[in-house]
């Protein structure tokens, strides 16, 4: 929701010679100069009726400024009694478990029922930390690992070491497809130019890099331990579709149901149960952002998971021997 107003105000002559924007901070306090800086370069500042959009300009005293705001409206949160697997916690950071069908951060579709609204239940004093001390997000149905600051040094720390890749985070998945080697996917992502919940592998986007070393292969399936070096929105699932190899589960990369020749009907029923891509955050490795202590977490499999391991590796036992692999 947005807001629209008009400010208006006449330039004093005591600021004489000051920049337009230097001038809007004096005349308008209530607002950051990055908002009026907004405001200029979107041409919703005028000068003695003139549109005016470089800062840069000079003021002499006497001009009536007008500027067309438009607010967004601060958003409010509210705090759910939602259960949180903690697996660490201290007096700067906690570490959850996140479950599959959790969503990190309100949005479009998930006004609440968050990660965020149950750490703001949890832990009341991190509504003074942008976005409730969250700084990365696993998908709503990607299990596993995250990372939460109590406070804004703690936050800032992390949101540095995660810019200079100081944080390590390695995932367990299911891939479609055998895949004979482990490598490197290092291709520059970007928004889907047409579907928009989606990225997508493109030339201008951003740096991207995943690595990935097979754990077990099954028929039509290789599970996979991945390590990212950066953190871009669905990467891993980006990334695997883009070679060729969609993780088991994600309909929205590619990776529908594929079962083998032959299945058996435990391994129909468990595929098609599996209703989400097989993807889990199973270590977390950080220095401190406080002690700078190094230290390590892991997360064992979610049941459904370890289900459909099983039950590939229950459908590889009685087709091995026919296998050239």
């Amino acid at each position: 929701m947005t807001q629209q107003m008009i400010l208006t105000a006449e330039v004093s002559a005591d600021l004489l010679g000051a920049r337009l924007d230097q001038a809007l901070a004096q005349l308008f306090p209530d607002y950051s100069r990055s908002r009026l800086k907004v405001w200029i370069d979107d041409s919703r500042v005028k000068v003695n009726g003139k549109i005016v959009n470089k800062a840069r300009e000079k003021v002499f005293g006497g001009e009536q400024i007008e500027v067309n705001a438009e607010i967004e409206e601060e958003i409010r949160f509210d705090p759910q009694n939602i259960p949180l697997n903690i697996v660490y916690e201290d007096e700067d950071i906690i570490v959850i478990n996140k479950p599959k069908n959790l969503v990190v951060h309100p949005g479009a579709g998930n006004p609440d029922g968050t990660v965020l609204n149950a750490l703001l239940y949890h832990y009341p004093p991190i509504t003074e930390v942008p976005r409730a001390g969250i700084v990365h997000r696993l998908d709503k149905d990607t299990t596993g690992l995250m990372v939460v600051a109590k406070n804004i040094p703690a936050q800032t720390h992390l949101v540095t070491a995660l810019q200079k890749r100081q944080i390590t985070r390695e995932y367990e998945a299911v891939a479609s497809g055998i895949m004979t080697q482990g490598g490197k996917v290092d291709e520059p992502m970007a928004r889907h130019p047409t579907k928009r919940t989606a990225m997508a592998v493109h030339p201008m986007g951003k740096p991207a890099i995943t690595h990935y070393r097979i754990m077990e292969r099954f028929r039509n399936y290789t599970r996979l331990r991945l390590r990212l070096e950066t953190g871009r929105t669905h990467q891993i699932r980006v990334h695997m579709a883009y070679i060729a190899h969609p993780l088991l589960g994600d309909q929205l990369y590619g990776g529908r149901p594929r079962p083998p020749k032959g299945a058996s009907e435990e391994l129909l029923s468990v595929l098609r149960g599996f209703q989400r891509q097989a993807l889990h955050a199973a270590m977390l490795r950080l220095a401190h952002p406080i002690t700078g202590e190094m230290m390590e977490w892991h997360a064992p499999l979610p049941e459904d998971f370890v289900e459909l391991i099983h039950a590939l590796k229950a459908d590889y036992e009685l087709y091995k021997d026919q296998l050239d692999y």
